[in-house]
């Protein structure tokens, strides 16, 4: 169907587990008691030599522990999935291995412990730099467990992100703008920047439509995302995707898989995936709820509910949604590689000329699809008029 290097694959595990779900978190994060750890170790493991026997010899060039919390994982847990991968696949020589953590899980042992297993990047959830905001949110850690977590991350790890969410409840312009001034201070190299979404199912929705709470209008979003911008900009800190910020060489290798649309594997309960089988792209999707998901992979070594054939037009959808998030947005050439046929064919040209005349997106060298910076708020309004 289409010329693919299919040598290379990516891996996401998921651990569904969080010590209390946040009022705005539609992931899949689950709370418990108690969490039997050899259990989910080895329901893991067996989901890695489930999909090592389906997707065969691929070299492994991204491990990416995410949830839920995985950082209440114990090091021996985290070890024993590496290990595992490290029988079944090829590691590359220059592998990123990330895992996710929240700073009332982190401590400086369990950081040597996780730097000793294999992992060397890792990704704090702390979502904002003063004690209010941090309540708001509800989120368990205090602001000076979140200052220790982010110095621990650098002391133990070569590369570290961590994440804020701004157009908060209550927030001005100048509030952010003193906030990232003193988040680009003592980051390394990394930023995950994200405007604050209500989704549908969780707290902050209901409260939202009652008037409970309050957050910043389209207008207000919109000056601080730009401000978001400029101001990393200045600091060095190139935007290569919407709300990621990373220096030069500091790119999330694991979250270009994604963008790129690539191939990944997905591990864990509810972890989705991309993989492609003898020329056929297949979605994915384990079984969410822990204990079904535990279950499942007992009884049939995986718990795979949905593995989906994709159609070309499913994948086109997928691939030009991903990469126009991308500041370098999509290579025509790559779409081709990858689906076997030019991306004009699902695409509104109509549309495309009337967007690219009012500077929202630029075509270059007839070669490259991408959103400019006017552009690149709009993705959702933009990807509904130019997907055919």
């Amino acid at each position: 169907m289409h010329a693919l290097n299919l040598n290379s694959i990516s891996v996401y595990v998921h651990w569904p587990f969080c010590l209390a779900k946040c009022p705005y978190c539609d992931f899949n994060s689950h709370v418990r008691e108690t969490v039997d750890e050899g259990k989910m170790a080895a329901a893991m493991t067996a989901e890695i030599d489930y999909y090592a026997g389906l997707v065969g010899a691929r070299s492994v060039k991204s491990i990416f522990f995410g949830g839920g919390t995985p950082s209440l994982m114990s090091a021996t847990t985290v070890d024993t999935v590496i290990n595992r991968l490290s029988k079944r696949f090829s590691i590359d020589n220059d592998i990123e291995i990330t895992l996710e953590a929240n700073p009332t899980s982190v401590e400086a042992g369990k950081f040597d412990d996780f730097s000793k297993a294999g992992v060397n990047r890792v990704s704090l959830g702390i979502q904002a730099l003063n004690t209010k905001d941090l309540i708001a949110l509800g989120r368990e850690h205090s602001l000076k467990e979140a200052f220790e977590a982010i110095e621990l991350s650098q002391k133990y790890f070569k590369r570290s992100n961590f994440d804020l969410i701004y157009a908060r409840m209550g927030q001005s312009v100048s509030d952010w703008q003193k906030e990232l001034h003193q988040a680009l201070k003592i980051a390394n190299g990394h930023l995950s920047l994200y405007q604050l979404t209500i989704e549908p199912g969780t707290p902050f929705y209901g409260q939202l439509h009652s008037g409970k709470i309050i957050i910043p209008n389209e207008d207000t979003s919109a000056e601080m995302y730009d401000l978001t911008n400029q101001i990393c900009e200045s600091a060095g800190y190139e935007i290569y995707e919407i709300s990621n910020y990373a220096k030069v060489g500091q790119q999330s290798k694991h979250n270009l898989t994604y963008w790129k649309y690539l191939d990944y594997i997905g591990i864990g309960a509810g972890a989705h995936g991309r993989i492609t089988l003898a020329g056929q792209t297949y979605a994915t999707m384990q079984y969410k709820k822990p204990e079904t998901w535990l279950k499942a992979v007992q009884m049939n070594g995986h718990a795979t509910k949905v593995k989906e054939n994709l159609s070309q037009k499913a994948m086109a959808e997928e691939m030009i949604m991903m990469g126009l998030r991308l500041t370098d947005g999509i290579a025509y050439t790559d779409f081709k590689n990858r689906l076997g046929t030019d991306i004009e064919k699902f695409i509104a040209m109509d549309s495309l000329v009337s967007l690219k005349s009012q500077g929202f997106v630029s075509v270059k060298n007839q070669d490259r699809l991408r959103l400019t910076e006017k552009g690149r708020p709009l993705l959702n309004q933009i990807l509904g008029q130019i997907l055919v």
